[in-house]
């Protein structure tokens, strides 16, 4: 595939997949849709059932929310509430179940809400990952999690199986990584926008296989393009690393920013990008090895949170990273607070220079942010 047509590819498999959906649908599986790294998909896929990502990353739903919830309440939240409300998330409207977990205070209550839409389940989220106790209650909430799943498909999820989705899931999150990888390459052979618009687009896939192939395909054809010593970007632009809060299509305008005023975004230390691709023990007793390696997501409600310091470290050395942006949603407090922490960080054991950046899903403040953006590029 020639990388000029991925995009092409993504668009047609996109519309495919809902056309996918709805007809294993009407054979009778069940739909169960996700928010969160912390809820393990692996159990859904053991059960047979479809797992989806649900929407929650544009601004065209938040009026609908706000007539619910807060205004001043963070973006991610009420997108998420406004596609459920205003029934625009096909995902959402697919789902026989529906799985949050308590990562924050507006998410939990935004749950109870949502409950009147679709069946939910909420998985309560210890908020420190090395107290004694905190695994065994995570293991706990995932053995209750997984008697819902079963108890909505119909289906005993055994060891066996439970087993094999892990193995799947991990050959996605090896061709996430991959993809991701590519941005090590000087100059990189793919944008920050190119990247974040394949990650997000096969995350939607409901084959799994199929979303897999995809992006190994991406892969080889931004490889070729790179061996070929083509690059979209020039060989000076500030190879700069995005930190903190999800992005996604229709919340990208940060990432949009940057590489409009010439630096290219390489890596992205977020739930949406390298956070997501940590592996699951193989070797392990399968549930055991689910919530080990969720409860050990490096995500700003826990705290202490050094998780997120070791990667974000491994990542400036791996990526070359001369700059770090730090993202914030307004109103998402533990983000906000950690920005400290992690500027500190880069500033004392790198010495890169760090933006912070608090917004929201709107263009209103697109004009400050460039302004902004541009005076931390001189600063490169």
């Amino acid at each position: 595939m020639d990388p000029t047509a991925w995009e092409r590819k993504l668009l047609q498999l996109s519309d495919q997949n809902l056309l996918d959906i709805e007809g294993a649908k009407e054979k009778g599986v069940k739909v169960i849709g996700f928010y969160c790294l912390y809820a393990p998909v692996e159990l859904a896929v053991a059960a047979g059932a479809v797992p989806v990502s649900l929407c929650g990353t544009r601004n065209d739903p938040i009026p609908t929310a706000e007539k619910f919830l807060p205004r001043n309440l963070c973006p991610l939240i009420k997108s998420s509430f406004g596609f459920a409300a205003s029934d625009t998330c096909p995902y959402f409207r697919f789902s026989d179940l529906v799985v949050g977990e308590t990562t924050c205070d507006g998410k939990k209550k935004m749950f109870e809400l949502l409950a009147d839409y679709r069946p939910m389940h909420v998985l309560q989220l210890p908020q420190r990952q090395d107290l004694e106790g905190a695994l065994s209650f995570w293991r706990g909430e995932l053995i209750r999690f997984q008697k819902k799943v079963e108890e909505v498909t119909g289906t005993e999820i055994t060891p066996e199986r439970l087993a094999s989705a892990i193995r799947l899931l991990n050959e996605e999150r090896k061709a996430r990584k991959a993809l991701m990888d590519l941005g090590r390459m000087d100059p990189p052979p793919i944008r920050g926008m190119e990247l974040l618009n394949i990650l997000f687009r096969a995350g939607f896939f409901m084959d799994k296989r199929k979303g897999i192939a995809v992006i190994q395909e991406c892969v080889e054809a931004f490889r070729e393009r790179g061996r070929r010593g083509e690059s979209p970007v020039s060989d000076r632009a500030p190879r700069i690393l995005l930190t903190g809060v999800p992005v996604g299509l229709g919340s990208h305008k940060v990432v949009h920013l940057i590489e409009r005023a010439g630096a290219v975004v390489v890596a992205m230390e977020t739930c949406s990008g390298y956070r997501g691709i940590l592996p699951v023990d193989e070797a392990k007793e399968p549930l055991q090895a689910l919530a080990e390696k969720t409860l050990q997501t490096p995500c700003s409600v826990m705290s202490p949170n050094p998780g997120r310091l070791r990667l974000l470290g491994e990542m400036i050395e791996d990526f070359s990273a001369e700059g770090v942006v730090d993202l914030t949603w307004q109103a998402c407090h533990t983000y906000n607070v950690e920005s400290y922490t992690i500027e500190k960080f880069v500033g004392e054991t790198y010495g890169l220079p760090f933006l912070h950046l608090e917004t929201d899903y709107s263009e209103a403040d697109t004009e400050q942010l460039a302004v902004r953006i541009e005076a931390f590029l001189e600063l490169i």
